[in-house]
């Protein structure tokens, strides 16, 4: 058998995972311990060993990249393809299950999922109509309420009532918004597990079917589950299924979008017959790196307890760079990244993490004015770009002329004369019956509730959907895309702006009918390719994966940094309010939740990490001064290196001491870390110091006036008290 022949280049714990035959497993997978490669070599396992059949397994992961590689990896491991196996995140697996039983859950045939940015405009517009003022309430508070509610299992009718008036105005949108949703055919990612779940719930045959079929049902990423998602498990799973989760209760950071930590520490207590095996060997990072990230990870409580350890190599020591400010942290980060460059390195294989999107910004300069290649991983990916959404709006519409967001989007672009007293007219006309915009554009055209001009600008909207519509209907996918980007008129819209934007806008409406010509599904279900892609492009939005091909440095936040390995690791901004950061470092849960975090971004680095803090940073305007970060305390001594400001200058101060009060030249009595005044440029304060003799030059913060390189023997400087 091939899978045997594979076994044998497991360890033993991987190889007992693999094998095992208890009803419930649970396989505490630490950090770069081959997790993946567990969890597809048991399902290879089971289905060559003949314990179950493609059919009866059903694999659930949290990305769809991550769905895409397990489901290459077990056909890789399996002499034959796979087809009738489910593997999909939890959204993809229900938003299948809400497709084949449409019926039974009241949902029109083509309904669509919205994306984060559809709810948020969703979410605006029912506040609107409702009466409420965004001033008064953000719709992202709304928006962020709604799913949770969502998350937590809970529909509009059954939030509990509040006597305070806020959580009642929340409930009230919460309850327009469910009316509105149902009007437009259209669902959001929460309501995808909750419909699943209701499935399960209120319709037995349904789910006795799936529960004879899913007699294997593994987990990824167990310990970043949420309360709905648990329950559409355990629902699922019943008595008879057997339950194979796979996770890590030491890297669960992402509380705060309703993942349950509780659910990985309790799942022995639900399932009391469970299996543990724990994967504690690492083949990422050096021993020094693991040793770190074991130490501060012991200080949360509550653990299920592991200890990551590795056969490699000791490496390198910990450095730890104390800067006097941001600007000063960011120049010698992009400096230690300039000479591994100079080294041969690949920019490509290092990172600098952060905890707060705002550290980004003075990181950039640095390594613009280094001329370091970068890139912000999670930016803006292609399916979010204006001119993409515009394309796929008119494709939405035309699979569901029910999709208020989309008819919103696009009932005006290109420019058709139809100004927003237009569109709101449609609103109040939709609020009045009780329908969609599409069935008020409709009734307001034919009943002559339009001025001539505008009438007449709905009238051809309506007419020019109709007709892509026809005219598609027998297309292939790819063909579609293309009409729609030509005859809807948006190719000439773009054509129109001219200059580089516009060259960009057209290629990328070009990359999307290169998406749809390369896009096929496998499911077995009778899905149209148009709603298929539709799906998968919504289900994708908020995997903010960046492109790879490009040699550059990574920027990104330690929640971004998350399933990412690096040979170098830059973690900056390690100090006190910020990391732990100071609206989690005042509860336990909170701050054990940091310190998961920084055991995250420990454990991203291969073979050399850096930490840095700044003694004073200024953020959103204000300046602060905060103490080292806890989390570097309770990292052992032996293994950090501290490194302090060293001079560049070659004379007149010494490496010795603190590095913040040394001499910068003799004669000019300035220091590094010192105040100085400028006759012009007031008050600043000594970065950097480079050149000798007459090309000394020093870099200057002043208050008002940016960053300065000045020339010492020229610049007038006066050193100021401390």
């Amino acid at each position: 058998m091939q899978i045997l022949e594979q076994l044998v280049q497991l360890n033993s714990p991987q190889q007992q995972a693999v094998k095992s035959d208890r009803q419930h497993l649970l396989v505490l997978a630490g950090a770069g311990s081959g997790k993946t490669r567990v969890l597809t070599h048991r399902i290879a396992w089971l289905v060559e060993t003949g314990l179950a059949s493609p059919n009866g397994i059903l694999a659930v992961t949290f990305t769809n990249k991550a769905a895409r590689e397990m489901r290459q990896r077990v056909e890789e491991l399996l002499p034959f393809n796979p087809r009738g196996m489910w593997i999909g995140t939890f959204h993809g697996l229900a938003h299948r299950l809400l497709k084949a039983h449409w019926k039974a859950l009241k949902l029109p045939e083509g309904f669509q999922v919205l994306d984060s940015d559809d709810q948020l405009r969703l979410v605006k517009r029912v506040m609107t109509d409702i009466g409420i003022n965004d001033e008064t309430l953000q719709p992202k508070t709304a928006q962020w309420y709604i799913n949770e509610q969502k998350d937590e299992g809970r529909r509009a009718a059954h939030v509990m009532e509040s006597s305070d008036p806020f959580d009642t105005t929340l409930r009230k949108i919460y309850l327009a918004y469910e009316q509105a949703c149902e009007r437009s055919g259209v669902v959001d990612f929460g309501e995808l597990l909750l419909r699943a779940h209701e499935l399960w719930l209120n319709h037995p045959p349904i789910l006795e079917h799936y529960q004879q079929r899913f007699r294997y049902v593994l987990v990824d990423e167990f310990q970043d589950i949420n309360t709905i998602q648990y329950a559409w498990l355990r629902v699922l799973c019943g008595q008879q299924s057997h339950l194979t989760v796979v996770g890590d209760d030491d890297q669960s950071i992402y509380g705060w979008r309703g993942a349950k930590v509780e659910n990985i520490q309790q799942f022995s207590k639900d399932y009391p017959d469970t299996e543990i095996i724990r994967l504690e060997q690492n083949y990422r990072s050096t021993a020094t790196i693991l040793k770190a990230a074991n130490a501060v990870i012991d200080n949360n409580s509550g653990r299920l307890g592991k200890e990551l350890w590795t056969t490699g190599e000791e490496g390198d020591p910990i450095d730890v760079y104390a800067a006097f400010n941001e600007i000063d942290e960011a120049r010698y980060l992009a400096e230690q990244i300039e000479q591994l460059l100079e080294q041969g390195e690949n920019a490509l294989d290092m990172a600098i993490l952060y905890r707060s999107n705002a550290q980004s910004r003075v990181l950039e300069e640095a390594l613009i004015q280094a001329r370091i290649p970068y890139r912000i991983y999670g930016g803006l990916r292609f399916y979010e770009r204006q001119e993409v959404k515009n394309v796929l709006a008119y494709m939405r519409l035309i699979a569901n002329r029910f999709d208020d967001a989309a008819m919103e989007r696009i009932i005006n672009v290109p420019t058709r004369a139809i100004g927003g007293k237009t569109v709101e007219t449609l609103r109040a006309i939709a609020r009045e019956q009780g329908c969609a915009l599409w069935q008020a554009a409709g009734l307001a055209v034919h009943n002559k509730l339009l001025p001539g001009r505008a009438s007449n600008a709905v009238q051809a909207f309506i007419e020019l959907i109709d007709e892509l519509n026809q005219e598609t209907a027998e297309m292939e996918l790819h063909e579609l895309t293309q009409h729609v980007i030509d005859a809807s008129g948006l190719k000439e819209h773009h054509q129109k702006e001219k200059g580089e934007k516009a060259r960009a806008r057209l290629e990328n409406m070009q990359e999307l009918v290169s998406a749809t010509r390369n896009f096929n599904t496998e499911q077995e279900d009778v899905v149209s390719p148009l709603d298929a892609f539709l799906a998968e492009v919504s289900l994708d939005a908020g995997e903010r994966q960046a492109d790879d091909s490009k040699d550059s440095v990574s920027l990104m936040t330690l929640h971004s940094a998350k399933g990412l390995e690096f040979p170098y690791v830059f973690i900056a901004g390690m100090e006190e309010s910020l990391f732990p950061h100071k609206m989690s470092m005042d509860e336990p849960t909170g701050l054990e939740e940091e310190r998961r975090l920084c055991y995250v971004g420990i454990t991203r680095a291969m073979r050399k990490l850096t930490l840095s803090y700044a003694e004073s940073r200024r953020m959103f305007g204000n300046e602060t001064f905060n103490r080292p970060s806890r989390f570097i305390r309770e990292i052992p001594a032996p293994l950090l290196k501290e490194i302090r400001l060293k001079s560049t200058l070659g004379s007149g101060f010494s490496s010795g001491g603190s590095g913040f009060k040394e001499e910068v030249a003799s004669g000019y009595g300035i220091q590094l870390g010192q105040r100085v005044m400028h006759p012009f440029f007031g008050e600043g304060i000594v970065l950097a110091a480079s050149g000798n003799g007459a090309n000394a030059s020093v870099t200057v913060e002043f208050e008002s006036e940016g960053t300065k390189e000045l020339m010492l023997q020229y610049a007038k400087l006066s050193a100021l008290e401390s």
